[in-house]
């Protein structure tokens, strides 16, 4: 499939003050280019729920996965928890693997034996609407 390209305006806009008008110029984007550094590898999905609003993760937004990176302590990573999908943070200690939510609401995860943990990909990317 083709890739879509949008219009793509380099001046910044500001989000503080207004800033003078400044020369752009403008230039065509495609979203697969800024977004999916390995496409054979990446999936979409949608988030469920508030547990890492903390994070800027919102019920409903859409979630990029690369599943080609390597999960390191601070990723926010998709995973199979006992059978059951979940979006947290991973922490790896040297006594624990851990899975963190961004919402103080919720306590973290501490894998016990006879728990599966199968990590899918590193969410590398969110999508929400304002609207």
């Amino acid at each position: 499939m083709a890739q879509q390209l949008y219009p793509f305006y380099e001046a910044p806009a500001a989000c503080g003050f207004p800033s003078p008008a400044a020369d752009y110029m403008e230039q065509r984007l495609s979203l697969d280019d800024l977004l999916v550094e390995h496409p054979a590898a990446t999936f979409f999905a949608r988030a469920q729920g508030a547990s890492m609003e903390g994070v800027g993760i919102f019920d409903g937004d859409i979630l990029i996965v690369d599943r080609s990176l390597t999960p390191s302590t601070g990723d926010v990573v998709m995973c199979l928890l006992d059978g059951e999908l979940c979006i947290k943070t991973l922490k790896k200690t040297s006594h624990a693997t851990e899975l963190h939510s961004a919402n103080a609401a919720y306590t973290p995860i501490i894998l016990s034996d006879g728990q599966t943990l199968d990590v899918w990909g590193v969410v590398v990317h969110v999508i929400h609407s304002l609207r």
